[in-house]
C-alpha cells in the first residue's frame, strides 16, 4: 500500500501542512486538530482507498484508517507535512480550545469517568457471578454440596469485591477528577476518602440512625451537622474536587515557595474538607437525588413510552457526544440505596444494537455494487452489537441516512420493550451482547428478546424507509458516491470514550 501517497492526498485534502494545528493517532483513526474545518474536502477525503470514513469529534477531524494502517498514514504525514509529532494528550488539549462551553462540559465529565469504566464493568460482572453463586441448588440436589459451606464463603467473598468499587467510589472520582480539573491526584483522592470515612455512617447505617432517632452530629459554632457519608455518590466529590482545584491553583499562585510543599497541600485539604462536609456534599446529595428522582419518575410514568422515545434518541445524544453524561446519572441511581441499579444502560444498549441492525440491512441492500461503504457495512454492525457503534454510525448510517433512521425505530421500540419488562443493569459501560453479563440474572431472557426486537423493527424500517424514499434495491445499488453525500446528514460529531 503507498502509505506515502496517501498521507500526500489526506494533506491536501485537509488544506494543506497549514491549516493543520496538531496532529497524533489512535488505534483506528488519524486524528487532525484543524485550524479551520471549512477547508476540508470531505467527499474527497473519503474517497480515498485506504480511508473507511471520517467525522468531526470533540475539536478534532478523525479519519478512520484502520489497525495498522493508521500508524504508516501517521508516520508519513509527519514527514510529507514537516509538522511535528503530538501527543493524543496534546491533541486533546488543542482540540478542546475550539469547543463551545456544553462539549467541554461533557467532555470532561468524559475524562472522569471513561478511566473507570474497567473498574465499573468488573464489578458489575461480579454482582452478575455472585447471583449465580447464590443460586440455591446450583450445583445440584445433593445437600452435601448444593449446602457445602465454602460455596457460600465464595460468593460473600465475590459480592465484598463487587461492592467495594461502589462503596470506595468518591477516591476513584477524586483521584480521576483532580488530573481532569488541574488538582494533585493525590490530594482528590484524599477528598475522596474524607467523604467515605467509617466516622460517617453509610447509607445503612444512616437507615437505622434515623428509624431509632439517633444520627450522630457535629456542632460547630450552634450549626448542627448530620455525620453521614457520601459512600456511592458521585456529584458531591466532583464538586468537592472542583472547588479543592480552584484552592490549591490559587494558593500555588500565593504561597512562597520555600513553604509551597508544606503548607499548599495541607491549607488545601482543609478548606476543601470543611466545604465538602459544611456545603458542598449536602447541596450536591440533594441535586443527585433529583436528578436520579427524575429519570425514575420519567420511567414509572412514562412507561414503554419514556423507554421508546429515550430509544429513539439516544443516538442523537452520541453523535453530539451528550451521552457521557450519563455516567454521572448512572452511577447515582446504582448508588442510591433505594434504587440499586441502572435501568437506563438497557435502554441505551438497544439503541446500539439498533444501529447494528441498520447497518447490515444496508449490507443487503447495497449487494449489487462493490462500495467501501458495503465493505465496512457487515464487520460495522457486527461491532455495533458488541457493542462498539463508532463504525456503523459514522462509516454507514449517517452517510446512507436510511439505515440511521431505521436504528432510532428499533431503538425506540426496543426501549419500550425493555422499560415494560423492567430489565435493569448492574453497573455502566457494556451494552449490546457483551452487556448481557451486566443484566440482573432473572431479566437476561428478556433482554435478549429486547436485542431481537431492536435489530429486527432497524432492519425492517431501514428497507420500508429507503423504498418510500424511491430507492428500489437495483437503483440504491448504483448510487454513485454524490448520491449517497446528497442524502447523508451535513454533519456528525461525537465525542471519543473508546480511546
Amino acid at each position: 500500500m503507498d502509505y506515502k501517497g496517501i498521507a500526500e492526498q489526506i494533506l491536501q485534502d485537509v488544506g494543506g501542512s497549514e491549516n493543520i494545528t496538531s496532529y497524533a493517532h489512535c488505534a483506528t483513526r488519524l486524528r487532525l486538530v484543524l485550524k479551520d474545518e471549512g477547508k476540508v474536502d470531505k467527499k474527497a477525503v473519503e474517497s480515498i482507498d485506504a480511508v473507511a470514513g471520517s467525522f468531526s469529534a470533540g475539536g478534532q477531524f478523525q479519519i478512520i484508517l484502520g489497525p495498522g494502517t493508521v500508524q504508516h498514514v501517521h508516520e508519513e504525514l509527519g514527514k510529507v507535512a514537516h509538522i511535528q509529532e503530538a501527543s493524543m494528550e496534546d491533541v486533546k488539549k488543542a482540540a478542546a480550545q475550539t469547543m463551545n462551553p456544553v462539549q467541554r462540559a461533557v467532555k470532561l465529565l468524559s475524562d472522569v469517568f471513561v478511566p473507570l469504566i474497567p473498574a465499573l464493568v468488573a464489578s458489575g460482572l461480579m454482582m452478575g457471578l455472585y447471583n449465580l453463586l447464590a443460586q440455591p441448588g446450583l450445583f445440584g440436589d445433593d445437600p452435601l454440596i448444593s449446602n457445602w459451606p465454602a460455596i457460600e464463603d465464595v460468593a460473600a467473598m465475590v459480592i465484598m469485591f463487587a461492592n467495594a468499587v461502589f462503596v470506595f467510589l468518591p477516591i476513584l472520582i477524586g483521584f480521576s477528577a483532580a488530573k481532569v480539573f488541574g488538582a494533585n491526584q493525590y490530594l482528590g483522592g484524599a477528598v475522596g476518602m474524607i467523604m467515605v470515612h467509617p466516622d460517617l455512617l453509610n447509607a445503612w447505617g444512616q437507615g437505622q440512625a434515623a428509624l431509632e432517632g439517633t444520627i450522630p452530629t457535629w456542632s460547630l459554632f450552634g450549626w448542627e451537622i448530620d455525620r453521614i457519608g457520601y459512600q456511592g455518590t458521585v456529584l458531591p466529590v466532583l464538586a468537592a474536587v472542583w472547588f479543592l482545584a480552584i484552592v490549591e491553583k490559587w494558593l500555588h499562585k500565593r504561597m512562597p515557595t520555600v513553604v509551597d510543599m508544606l503548607f499548599t497541600p495541607l491549607l488545601s485539604l482543609i478548606a476543601t474538607g470543611f466545604a465538602a462536609i459544611l456545603v458542598i456534599g449536602p447541596i450536591m446529595r440533594v441535586t443527585g437525588d433529583l436528578i436520579s428522582e427524575f429519570f425514575i419518575n420519567l420511567l414509572e410514568f412514562g412507561g414503554p413510552v419514556a423507554g421508546a422515545i429515550m430509544g429513539g434518541t439516544y443516538s442523537f445524544l452520541v453523535i453530539t457526544g451528550l451521552h457521557h453524561s450519563f455516567h454521572a446519572v448512572e452511577l447515582g441511581l446504582i448508588a442510591d440505596p433505594a434504587i440499586g441499579n441502572n435501568p437506563l444502560l438497557p435502554i441505551w444498549s438497544m439503541s446500539n444494537v439498533a444501529q447494528g441492525g441498520g447497518a447490515l440491512m444496508a449490507y443487503f441492500l447495497i449487494r449489487n455494487r462493490a462500495t467501501k461503504i458495503k465493505d465496512i457495512a457487515l464487520p460495522s454492525a457486527v461491532s455495533a452489537f458488541l457493542g462498539i457503534t463508532e463504525p456503523a454510525l459514522f462509516g454507514v448510517n449517517l452517510r446512507l441516512l436510511t439505515p440511521f433512521l431505521g436504528a432510532l425505530c428499533g431503538g425506540a421500540a426496543a426501549g419500550a420493550w425493555v422499560v415494560a419488562t423492567d430489565v435493569t443493569m448492574n453497573s455502566i459501560g457494556a451494552t449490546g451482547v457483551p452487556g448481557t453479563a451486566l443484566v440482573t440474572p432473572e431479566k437476561i431472557p428478556q433482554y435478549f428478546i429486547g436485542m431481537l426486537i431492536s435489530a429486527s423493527v432497524a432492519m425492517l424500517a431501514t428497507y420500508l424507509i429507503t423504498k418510500a424514499r424511491g430507492f428500489a434495491k437495483e437503483a440504491e445499488a448504483e448510487m454513485t458516491e454524490e448520491e449517497i453525500e446528497e442524502v447523508a446528514l451535513p454533519k456528525a460529531k461525537e465525542l471519543d470514550a473508546l480511546d
